[in-house]
């Protein structure tokens, strides 16, 4: 799924009348986030929405696709500090093994056509002890089965299987996700049931604070059922943190080849690929022609 180029911050965001889900994605993002690290990566970071919640890393990768959506973010955060930029294909990622300790991706799952190849990557991205915080669609919450009651939609909110109700756009069982996170070696930690007033006939009657603050109180209680359109989940990697990790952030993403350091590039030394550094933003999307 490639944002390049599109208006997602302000169509989206600012426009599209979804104060109340920001907020109650913060409030979920706050309970499971460790609040202090050494490295964090946001994978599908877009604009750099909620990069202010990650004050307590020394270093933090806004990751994602489209590189006009990383530009925004440098427009909004700056450059040169403690954030990085990374253009870069999820099911490639250029990151070297246990480089993090915490990664967050939020919204992005519903786009993934193969999840367990993604979840294989960022497995591989986290340091021993790591955490993973990780939001998905959830096809069985209370709208999708009041439906299914009345026979006013075809799909069975109870079928495990993903529902792909439009191009890649994907709704999980809460049981199918729970077995791809478990296979893909993650220790499921805590879960929360997030946005359980995302009506909007409500949305437009009570305040999005309000709501929020409604709905903050439930996530803990409604994990138990999952009956939300969204699920947050805190997993773990095993093991202990180690004691320091990876200085270099990169690797090759075709290869997994040391990189070097060239003149606006970094080379691979492996395979001979040069791929964009340029403007405080490294681009892994694709090899410059050699």
């Amino acid at each position: 799924m490639d944002y390049e180029g599109s208006d997602y911050q302000q169509r989206f965001w600012e426009q599209g009348g979804r104060a109340y889900e920001d907020l109650a994605e913060r409030i979920a993002l706050r309970k499971l986030l460790p609040q202090a690290g050494r490295r964090l990566v946001e994978f599908g970071a877009a604009f750099g929405r909620l990069a202010d919640l990650y004050d307590g890393y020394d270093q933090v990768l806004l990751l994602d696709y489209s590189r006009s959506l990383l530009r925004q973010a440098q427009a909004r955060l700056g450059v040169g500090g403690r954030f990085v930029y990374v253009a870069a294909n999820l099911y490639k990622l250029p990151l070297a093994p246990g480089v993090v300790d915490t990664a967050v991706m939020v919204r992005v799952m519903h786009h993934l056509a193969d999840v367990p190849a993604a979840l294989a990557q960022i497995r591989r991205a986290l340091a021993p002890g790591g955490a993973f915080v990780a939001e998905y669609a959830s096809k069985r919450h209370l709208k999708s089965i009041a439906r299914h009651a009345l026979r006013r939609q075809d799909w069975s909110p109870y079928d495990p299987a993903p529902y792909e109700f439009v191009p890649l756009n994907f709704d999980f069982h809460p049981a199918w996700m729970t077995e791809q996170l478990l296979s893909a070696g993650f220790l499921i930690d805590q879960e929360l049931a997030v946005s359980h007033f995302r009506l909007p006939l409500l949305k437009r009657l009570v305040p999005a604070s309000t709501l929020a603050a409604m709905d903050g109180a439930l996530q803990g209680v409604g994990a138990r059922w999952k009956l939300t359109p969204s699920v947050f989940v805190r997993c773990m990697t095993p093991g202990s943190r180690p004691a320091s990790l990876p200085a270099e952030l990169f690797q090759c993403p075709e290869c997994a080849g040391a990189l070097a350091p060239a003149e606006d590039a970094l080379d691979c030394t492996a395979c001979g690929r040069r791929w964009t550094a340029r403007d405080h933003l490294y681009d892994f999307k694709e090899a410059l022609a050699a």
